[in-house]
C-alpha cells in the first residue's frame, strides 16, 4: 500500500455543521482550496503544563478505555493549477499507553481512500497506474512533557525502512475563547530508496471540553504539500482533511469506506494492541 508520512460538496457540508461551533469562538480566514484557518491575535499561546498534557492526550488519543477514532474526508488538488483531482476519505484508529503522569505512549494505524469526484467510488488505477490507498499498519508515537515543552518520539515502518524520529518540539498549544489549538508542522526532507522526498504537512486539533458529543469536542484540519501519485495526475498537490471523532466504527459516515475496510482492510477496524505487536510489525 502508498504510505506518506502523515503525524467539500454536500458531505464537506455535513462535516462543516460540526466546525460552526467552534468557528463561532475563532476569526478564521478561508481559502477558495479549502478552509486554511488563520488563527488572530486573539487566541492566546499557551505554555504546556500537566493540565495542557493531559488534554492533549485525551484529545488525541482518548483515555485508554475507549479507542480514539478519527473520521477524515476532504479533497486532492494538482497544484499550483488548483485543479480538484479526486477526493479522499480515511481514518486514524488509535490507543493509549500511560507511562507516567508526564508521558504517555499513542499506539495507532490509518489508512486514507483516494474517490472518484463523480461516483465517490475508491480509485484503484488511473493513467495506465496502479493506486494504492496510504496505509500505516501502526505507529508509535511517545509524548513526554518537558520543561514547559511538548516532546514526541516517532517510530513506522519496518526492517530496513524503519524509522525512528525525535525528539521534536514543534507543536504549539493556544486558546481562543474555550477551546484549545494544537498546531503542529511537519517539515519532511530525506532520501529514500527511490529518491528525495519533500513535504510539508500542517494540523491544526481543536479540543472544546464543553460541548456535549464526540464529533464538536475532537476536530481537526489537516494539509499536506508534496508529490501526487502518478495514477491521478503527478507533479505537485495539496491534499486538505477536515476530521472529527467519532465513538465506534458504526459511525463512519461513508459506506464505501466501511465496506472497504471490512472487505480489504480489516487490520484497520482495531488499533496495535500492545508494544509487542509494535515489535513484531518493525522485524
Amino acid at each position: 500500500m502508498n504510505k506518506m508520512p502523515i503525524f467539500f460538496n454536500t458531505t464537506t457540508n455535513i462535516v462543516m455543521k460540526s466546525l460552526t461551533i467552534h468557528l463561532k469562538n475563532l476569526i478564521v480566514g478561508v481559502t477558495v482550496g479549502g478552509l486554511l484557518f488563520s488563527l488572530t491575535a486573539s487566541a492566546q499561546s499557551l505554555t504546556w503544563n500537566q493540565e495542557i498534557f493531559d488534554a492533549w492526550v485525551k484529545l488525541r488519543v482518548g483515555d485508554g478505555k475507549n479507542n480514539a477514532i478519527w473520521w477524515c474526508q476532504g479533497e486532492v488538488y494538482s497544484y499550483p493549477s488548483g485543479k480538484l483531482v479526486a477526493r479522499m476519505e480515511g481514518i486514524d484508529h488509535g490507543t493509549v499507553l500511560k507511562v507516567a503522569k508526564d508521558s504517555v505512549i499513542q499506539l495507532n494505524r490509518k489508512t486514507f481512500t483516494y474517490h472518484d469526484l463523480t461516483t465517490n467510488e475508491i480509485i484503484t488505477e488511473g493513467n495506465g497506474q496502479k493506486l494504492e490507498p496510504i496505509a500505516y499498519n501502526y505507529q508509535k508515537i511517545t509524548y513526554a512533557l518537558r520543561d514547559g515543552k511538548l516532546r514526541t518520539w516517532v517510530e513506522q515502518g519496518a526492517g530496513p525502512r524503519l524509522s525512528k524520529m525525535g525528539p521534536g518540539e514543534s507543536i504549539t498549544v493556544r486558546k481562543t475563547g474555550n477551546t484549545y489549538i494544537w498546531t503542529a508542522p511537519v517539515f519532511l526532507d530525506f532520501t529514500t530508496p527511490r529518491g528525495r522526498y519533500e513535504a510539508y504537512e500542517n494540523y491544526d486539533f481543536f479540543f472544546t471540553p464543553s460541548l456535549k458529543t464526540t464529533k464538536e469536542k475532537y476536530q481537526l484540519t489537516w494539509e499536506r504539500y508534496g508529490d501526487l501519485p502518478a495514477a491521478i495526475g503527478g507533479g505537485k498537490g495539496i491534499i486538505h482533511l477536515v476530521c472529527y471523532r467519532v465513538d465506534t466504527m458504526d459511525d463512519l459516515p461513508s459506506e464505501v469506506f466501511k465496506r472497504y475496510l471490512k472487505e480489504k482492510a480489516p487490520l484497520w477496524l482495531n488499533p496495535p494492541k500492545d508494544l509487542k505487536e509494535i515489535a513484531e510489525m518493525q522485524k
